[in-house]
């Protein structure tokens, strides 16, 4: 069992997964399963909000690049929100933020994701 949970909604087009705790494999798994779900059903754009989540490890971040990936092969979208500094600092050494923007809130993601 994982200190980890994660709240789904949809707002202008945009599907925005709110996390809470550490997000390592098993908080990862659910982030990927959640996203690959949704491409099957046509969603392309997505927006993490790590406004909860302290940590994560290089397996958590390795499944965000998976996920990456595919939106790539889909020509979607993804971006992040409230970064803590090390979970930006992580991001940024293992590669993510060449891919994904990276946001300083909901409000801002949402407007880049959504035009």
């Amino acid at each position: 069992m994982s200190d980890f949970d994660l709240r789904v909604k949809e707002q202008d087009g945009v599907i925005v997964l709110n996390t809470n705790g550490y997000l390592n494999n098993f908080g990862g798994e659910q982030i990927a399963s959640v996203c690959l779900q949704k491409i099957s059903e046509g969603k392309r754009k997505f927006l993490v909000n790590l406004e909860n989540t302290e940590m994560v490890n290089s397996i958590g971040v390795s499944i965000l690049i998976e996920v990456i990936e595919e939106l790539q092969g889909v020509s979607g979208k993804i971006g992040y929100c409230n970064l803590a500094p090390i979970v930006e600092k992580t991001f940024n050494i293992m590669g993510i933020s060449k891919y994904a923007k990276i946001h300083s809130n909901e409000e801002e993601g949402l407007l880049d994701l959504s035009t």
